[in-house]
């Protein structure tokens, strides 16, 4: 059996996605920017596309950008809302411990630029506290940047209510909605959204192309120059084509997300309790606020790279944490974040679905997982002293 379980990294594009694309690469294949008709008929597609981009998520179509991808997006929000509170001498930040890369490498580059970046905890159960927010709001905040669910562990953010404390304070508050877009409802005016990143990919569309909304007032900077598109916003000519086929892609996502959500969170529930079946085993954040098609595990006493690499023998496609950082021997800071120590955060399992698993690839994921980690432990001479009693377990033998 064959089982791709690693749909936060990327997914399969779909037909729909692919046919909405073709035109736009063999027929309508004008710069958007030219003023003759092939152009035109190009630049009409796009902005259309605009439109129907808005629609999903509630904002009008001058409120959306263009960009290649979430991190693109992330870079140029949280760096024109700095750039914004700088001119009015507010330079404190207020983020959380568990962000994407793209957020916390941009923030970063930001506190090495004078900036005071306040990283708040998100506790064991991966979700942010919105008196913690309210409460690290100061006179000089000038932006909250807080992910819409987590890219590792699916926990699902209190966005609203975040939101609603940023816009009575009168502070721009951005989200990283690249894993909940297409999964979850989003909607930037009930949501108190002022920026918000998206990525095609992640919901069936092409790699290399999405969205930045930027609510009406919002002052956004240019991140690339060199031409006048985006609304002088983003240099460089438009993808047309990706970005026809993200449109429909996240089109069907949202038409389907009721239906779909529910049948793929029922799944995702008896994947868990059967994964929980594993002595010394612990779910990773909060169980039932989460994504649809999330499940993430820690074992005790094995490498997550070794149980990543026995589970593709066995045909199962998973992954121990975020794909921007799969190189990296270091724990990962989401699960560090959450309060899990080293040697648990390496034995990590990422489990993500866009889809219902039947029954039996529930049954043959619980126990394939099963047989590697036993096999794994075997060979661990920290089991064995996790056994013999010369360490203390971490996990109870059968956690909640």
């Amino acid at each position: 059996m064959e089982l791709y379980l690693d749909c936060a990294a990327t997914t399969k594009m779909s037909r729909r996605a692919i046919d909405a694309m073709l035109p736009y690469m063999e027929e309508v294949y004008g710069n958007p920017s030219s003023l003759y008709s092939k152009g035109q008929a190009a630049k009409e597609a796009l902005e259309k596309a605009r439109e129907r981009v808005a629609a999903c998520i509630g904002s009008t179509a001058r409120e959306i950008y263009f960009t290649s991808g979430g991190s693109e997006a992330d870079n140029q929000a949280i760096i024109s809302a700095a750039a914004n509170g700088a001119k009015k001498d507010k330079k404190h930040i207020i983020s959380t411990a568990f962000e994407h890369h793209a957020v916390l490498h941009t923030l970063k580059k930001l506190e090495k630029q004078g900036y005071e970046v306040t990283y708040l905890p998100v506790g064991e159960n991966g979700i942010v506290s919105v008196s913690d927010v309210e409460n690290a709001i100061r006179s000089d905040t000038c932006l909250v940047t807080v992910m819409y669910a987590n890219n590792e562990i699916g926990t699902i953010q209190p966005i609203r209510e975040i939101g609603g404390v940023c816009r009575a304070k009168g502070v721009t508050f951005h989200t990283d909605a690249v894993q909940a877009a297409g999964h979850i409802p989003v909607d930037v005016v009930k949501d108190n959204i002022d920026m918000l990143s998206v990525s095609a990919h992640k919901f069936h569309g092409p790699k290399g192309v999405g969205a930045l909304y930027v609510r009406q007032g919002v002052i956004l900077n240019s991140l690339i120059e060199g031409g006048a598109q985006e609304r002088g916003k983003r240099a460089g000519t438009e993808n047309v084509a990706g970005i026809m086929g993200m449109t429909a892609a996240l089109e069907d996502a949202v038409s389907e997300m009721d239906a779909a959500g529910k049948a793929i969170a029922s799944s995702r529930d008896r994947l868990i309790a059967g994964l929980r079946s594993i002595p010394y085993s612990s779910l990773n954040g909060d169980e039932h606020k989460r994504l649809p098609g999330n499940v993430s595990f820690c074992f005790e006493g094995i490498e997550g790279e070794s149980l990543l690499l026995m589970l593709d023998d066995l045909g199962i496609s998973a992954s121990s944490g975020s794909a921007c950082t799969s190189g990296s021997l270091d724990p990962s800071h989401v699960l560090l974040a959450i309060g899990r120590v080293h040697e648990v955060a390496h034995g990590s399992l990422r489990l993500t679905t866009d889809r219902p698993l039947s029954d039996g690839e529930i049954a043959y994921t619980v126990n394939s997982v099963k047989g590697v980690v036993e096999r794994l432990r075997a060979m661990s001479p920290l089991w064995h002293d996790l056994e013999n009693g010369k360490r203390a377990h971490i996990f109870k033998e059968f956690e909640k």
